[in-house]
């Protein structure tokens, strides 16, 4: 059907657009006209030669300065896509596809709610529409590549730190004990007083031929770990020894003035301080007390309160062991501080295993038999449900928050035009491995937490069938019992107290698990 005069004359439907912008860094964002102020003037620009489509651009600014494009933790794109989800945009206006994101799995996710929303998606550098198939694949053949080049240049960035490795620099880390670090040089220089007392540490080590003999000497010496400064200007180190970190020092190649990288070693360029033939002697010591020691470790017997028993005073776990009289086995638990380091310091020292594991399991019980406790059971247990659910959402958003620097530094050292430092480099790759690991950690166990909820009638009722129950399980299904019910068991040698935390969500694992009256091993 032809248009009358009065459809042609009528003017198109208003399409709103809203334009969004991103710079990785800040630098430059104090000056009068930015980046970020051009990116915007070309898209108005393009907004403008589509009026004749009704195009029209609106006044709010997205503007997302100093935030990288390898995630979507950016406070002007999730307020971008908020409005998108409100219905108040019609179109995205970038001055290029990377702006908007660099990662292609995170891109996919944005273009889904444009796509939800009916909101189209352009270009203004690179011409297309995402109202097209192909501009759709155009779309992905950009975003890819902007993805492959940044996985290029991480690539390049670890390339780098392992050729400065095979090259025997140093490239960041915690220093050792009788070296300090010349950042300029990228390299280890001697500290002689402290070298002179890892070379002690060694002889002493061949004269005593035992790591806890040789503890004892250290810690009388006063001596401690490497004591160094970040270039935050904060203090590290300075711990006193234990069985760990006095075995790292009788280990460590570094001393040999090699560089380790992976399974491999090279010469560095730093200067030994241990020589060879002793380094040698005290591998072979170490090896053959290690095949010694190894001997005895006969097969155990199964200890109830494994993993859970701490010496309170000390603040370690308690191991289980024995001694053994003839054909009579003797167990006892015992403070792993005071088997690590010294038995004159620690008031608990051990207790026999059967003494307390009676009374733990008979806390338990009574908890099962008497109705009053079980309410307040369940009412402490809601309790501190509540504060792990709170406690989550801090570590979360800490983590984040964390990620989110971090990110940004590392973007900021990439595109530095004199290169990237490269010690920084390495910290920065290694927080936020470890922010990664944590924030999934974190959210796997909110996740567990919260799928456990059991109505308090069925935990009443369970819990008083607890006695038959226990006395039907063998002791590898008590011990896991134990470990679902119980966090922790404090004992103070000095004046014999016991003090039992329950597990906040123990019970609630535990009554899925016996609905069938069985506890899974």
């Amino acid at each position: 059907m032809a248009k009358t005069k009065r459809d042609q004359n009528k003017p198109p439907a208003a399409v709103r657009c809203a334009i969004y912008t991103r710079k990785s860094t800040e630098e430059g964002l104090e000056q009068e006209f930015n980046s970020l102020d051009a990116q915007r003037e070309s898209a108005e620009a393009y907004i403008s030669s589509q009026k004749s489509e009704g195009w029209v651009c609106l006044k709010t600014r997205y503007d997302d300065g100093g935030f990288s494009g390898g995630n979507t933790e950016r406070p002007a794109l999730k307020r971008l896509l908020e409005d998108v989800v409100a219905g108040e945009i019609d179109v995205i206006v970038v001055y290029k596809v990377d702006r908007l994101s660099r990662s292609l799995n995170d891109f996919t996710k944005v273009m889904e709610v444009f796509d939800e929303n009916n909101v189209s998606f352009v270009s203004v550098t690179q011409q297309f529409n995402t109202t097209s198939s192909m501009g759709r694949l155009t779309l992905n053949i950009l975003l890819s590549f902007a993805q492959f080049e940044r996985e290029i240049i991480s690539e390049r960035t670890r390339d780098k730190m392992a050729a400065a490795r095979r090259k025997g620099r140093y490239i960041g880390g915690t220093p050792v004990l009788g070296y300090d670090v010349d950042r300029e040089k990228s390299r280890l220089t001697v500290n002689e007083p402290e070298a002179e007392q890892v070379r002690e540490i060694y002889n002493i080590y061949l004269e005593k031929k035992s790591l806890l003999a040789t503890l004892s000497e250290v810690d009388q010496r006063g001596w401690s770990t490497k004591v160094w400064t970040t270039k935050k200007g904060i203090e590290r180190g300075g711990q006193p020894f234990d069985k760990s970190r006095l075995h790292k020092v009788l280990t460590n190649k570094t001393y040999l003035g090699k560089v380790t990288y992976q399974d491999e070693v090279h010469e560095g360029l730093h200067d030994a301080i241990v020589d060879p033939e002793i380094f040698a002697q005290v591998q072979q010591q170490l090896e053959q007390n290690r095949v010694v020691q190894g001997v005895p470790n006969r097969k155990r017997t199964p200890a109830l309160l494994k993993g859970l028993l701490h010496c309170d005073p000390c603040g370690t776990a308690m191991v289980a062991t024995y001694t053994q009289k003839g054909k009579k086995r003797y167990r006892y638990y015992v403070c792993h501080k005071a088997q690590k380091r010294s038995w004159q310091n620690c008031p608990s020292k051990s207790i026999p295993a059967a003494e307390i594991e009676t009374y733990v399991v008979d806390q338990i019980r009574e908890i099962g038999q008497s109705p009053k406790l079980i309410k307040q059971t369940i009412k402490a247990v809601r309790k501190k449900q509540n504060e792990i659910a709170q406690k989550f959402a801090a570590e979360q958003s800490q983590l984040k928050q964390s990620l989110t620097t971090a990110n940004r530094e590392l973007t900021r050292q990439l595109q530095r035009p004199q290169g990237p430092d490269i010690d920084r480099l390495a910290e920065l790759q290694d927080q936020i491995q470890n922010a990664e690991t944590a924030l999934r950690t974190t959210l796997n166990e909110q996740a567990r937490h919260q799928q456990l909820e059991i109505p308090d009638e069925q935990i009443i009722e369970s819990l008083s069938q607890f006695d038959r129950l226990w006395s039907s399980m063998s002791i590898r299904e008590q011990s896991r019992c134990l470990n679902l019910l119980i966090e922790r068991v404090g004992y103070n040698g000095e004046d014999g107290t016991v003090a039992i935390t329950l597990r906040p969500t123990g019970l609630e694992e535990f009554l899925q698990q016996t609905t069938t009256e069985e506890i899974s091993v």
